[in-house]
Formats: C-alpha cells, structure tokens, sequence
C-alpha cells in the first residue's frame, strides 16, 4: 500500500480508516446490533464488536455468551431458516 506522497504504509502508519474491510466489519456489526436489539438482546452480547486480523480482514467479534443466549440465538436462527423455506421463492412479478 502507498500513504501520501508514494511513501509505503507500514505497521507504525497503518490506519484502519483506510481499509473498506474495516468499514464493512462496522457495518455488520451495526446490522447484527439492530438485529439483536429488536430482539431483546443488546445486554446479551456486551462483546460484540468490528476488528481487522492481522492481515486487514474484516471480523466480527462475538464474544462469550450464556448457554441461554446460545439457545436463544439457535432458536431464532432456526425461525428464521424455517421462514425462509416457506416463503415463496418466485419474487418476481410478471408484468403483463
């Protein structure tokens, strides 16, 4: 990567701000928060946040969580799938 002036970044100049892999970590985690909120589970989840590895990949950290946090999320993850399978698939309107 080159900072301002053709000068390579390094680790001691490096930013995240200047990753599109930081801003899309951030932003699934903003989606993941709305989720959990409209849920009833923001406090369930005080962990959760957007990082960059190492290399600069986007992560989302989830941290620990409760068994009954755990069950919860399997439990709406399974809803979800469930109405995923019986919506129906033709979203496309004919026109005519």
């Amino acid at each position: 990567m080159s900072g301002s002036g053709g000068v390579p970044d390094d680790e001691a100049r490096w930013s995240p701000l200047d990753s599109g892999e930081w801003y899309a970590a951030r932003n699934a985690v903003a989606a993941l928060r709305d989720v959990l909120i409209a849920a009833g589970m923001e406090r369930d989840f005080p962990y959760l946040r957007a990082d960059l590895n190492a290399f600069g990949q986007g992560l989302i950290e989830l941290g620990r969580i409760s068994p009954e946090t755990a069950e919860r999320l399997a439990e709406l993850i399974a809803l979800g799938l469930a109405a995923q399978r019986e919506a129906p698939t033709d979203h496309v309107r004919e026109e005519g």
